[in-house]
């Protein structure tokens, strides 16, 4: 490992850039035996800049290989987010007999003489696997002057009516547009404008179906969208979901105009969108583990941001209703090494439990059973004097994952703060799966039905953990901790 992989809070199983800033994942795409990750990069400084598509390829989703950047700037303006897919059947006309990849993707620049934004959709195509790009000589191929914030276009192709399928942000909506060719795009519908969250601006959205409970013969559409910053909120950018139905032209939400879903309930899991042309089916997602309140002042030097762990999505139907449900893909069994089982417990009434921590990259399961108790959970003790808690309120019915002082926090104000996920008892039990990083915490919660994603800053790995039960008895059981391997060992 080269000393560029050893930096303080330098993400060990995570993706992250090799240097410079990074955001949004985009053009996620698998193809030729590898998933491709392209994402939002500024090559020339640690902090949000003219953007360009960094680009890196993997055979497993977990070992990565960074690759030269895939696209930079041109007359049309700074290369932002968007999506890529590979064209079968060349209906773009780009390809011979080989199928290729195609990039949609929005040109950010300003109108002539003016300081107002202006953002378009290009395309550019690649015969060689993504290694090299064409730009579209017909670029911008969609536009609308009367929209400021028209940006990250998320492209499928649609098999029950034959054509491309665009999601694009339109300001507080997501616009729909459909396509044969990639390059001729027409208006289908709009969706949002009243529905769910407004806190901020709309942002990167995705569109994909999935099977409720691996029922084939019942199947929902998910919309994904993620809310900028407004500077008010709590929370700072964070991403919601939508679910109903899609005919090919409009989007239909099964629930009413007020019901908020969200995709996660940490604070640093942004941006986040799937992966086109996976072969054997799953949805993967991947999400920018980082939030704009504070992205541009996290304490790294020589990099800035990182991506959550893929995740497979799928869908569950429960007494609300049905919810989307996130597992990290099986391929992290690449990086897992031994595992540790804990014999069940009985933690007493205010008589913590300490277990000794050997590794600083770790993954966690355990099971919580409420006897007697009205707060119980586990702290991570980082050092003497940090720690990042994570506690069941039962009265409150809350998951609570407090960082406040989980290690390095004067960056920002809005850091040091406790995350709040609504959460029922489910006979009694709550069981987390955690995955503890140099500098970041994934928690999720009864097999994924809730995920809470935070970034902490530690100046230590973790030392101990303690397992704690308030106000009455907890039982632990199905306790495991695994030493996960780093995914730059070898470079």
């Amino acid at each position: 490992m080269t000393a560029k992989f050893k930096e303080q809070h330098r993400p060990q199983f995570h993706f992250s850039p090799e240097e410079k800033w990074m955001n949004d994942p985009n053009g996620m795409v698998f193809f030729n035996d590898g998933y491709h990750l392209f994402y939002q990069y500024h090559p020339y400084g640690t902090t949000w800049g003219p953007m360009h598509w960094g680009h890196a390829v993997s055979k497993d989703l977990i070992h990565w290989e960074h690759l030269p950047i895939a696209l930079f700037p041109d007359e049309h303006g700074e290369i932002f987010s968007g999506s890529a897919v590979v064209d079968w059947n060349n209906t773009s006309g780009f390809f011979g007999d080989q199928p290729g990849l195609v990039a949609i993707y929005t040109s950010a620049g300003t109108y002539p003489d003016s300081n107002r934004p202006r953002q378009r959709q290009s395309l550019a195509y690649s015969k060689d696997n993504g290694r090299t790009w064409v730009k579209y000589e017909g670029n911008p191929v969609l536009s609308d002057v009367n929209i400021t914030d028209y940006r990250d276009p998320k492209v499928f192709w649609d098999n029950d009516t034959n054509k491309w399928v665009m999601v694009l942000a339109t300001g507080q909506s997501v616009t729909i547009y459909t396509s044969r060719n990639l390059k001729d795009w027409k208006f289908a519908s709009e969706f949002g404008n009243k529905a769910g969250s407004h806190d901020g601006v709309w942002e990167c959205p995705d569109l994909f179906k999935l099977p409720v409970d691996n029922n084939q013969d019942n199947q929902k559409w998910v919309m994904i969208v993620s809310i900028g910053d407004n500077g008010e909120s709590k929370e700072g950018s964070r991403t919601q979901y939508f679910i109903g139905q899609f005919d090919g032209t409009t989007f239909v939400n099964d629930y009413d105009d007020a019901t908020i879903l969200w995709l996660d309930y940490g604070r640093d899991n942004y941006a986040g969108v799937s992966w086109s042309d996976v072969k054997d089916g799953r949805r993967i997602y991947l999400g920018w583990m980082s939030n704009w309140r504070y992205a541009n002042q996290v304490p790294t030097n020589s990099f800035r941001s990182a991506m959550t762990l893929p995740r497979e999505l799928s869908l569950v139907s429960g007494i609300e209703g049905v919810r989307l449900v996130q597992k990290t893909v099986s391929e992290i069994n690449a990086i897992r090494k031994e595992t540790v089982s804990h014999q069940e417990k009985i933690i007493a009434a205010n008589h913590p439990v300490s277990i000794p921590l050997n590794n600083k990259l770790i993954e966690m399961t355990i099971q919580f059973e409420k006897v007697t108790s009205n707060q119980f959970g586990l702290i991570v003790q980082h050092s003497e004097t940090e720690k990042t808690s994570i506690t069941y309120d039962v009265l409150k019915e809350k998951l609570l994952v407090d960082r406040s002082n989980s290690g390095k926090n004067s960056f920002s104000t809005s850091f040091p703060t406790v995350q709040e996920t609504p959460l029922k008892l489910k006979n009694n039990i709550v069981k987390l799966q955690l995955f503890i990083d140099t500098s970041s915490i994934e928690v999720f919660v009864n097999d994924g039905e809730v995920a809470v994603t935070s970034l902490i800053f530690p100046s230590e790995a973790g030392q101990e953990l303690i397992l704690f039960s308030n106000e009455g008895n907890t039982i632990v059981s199905d306790f495991k901790i695994t030493e996960l391997n780093s995914i730059w060992s070898s470079k």
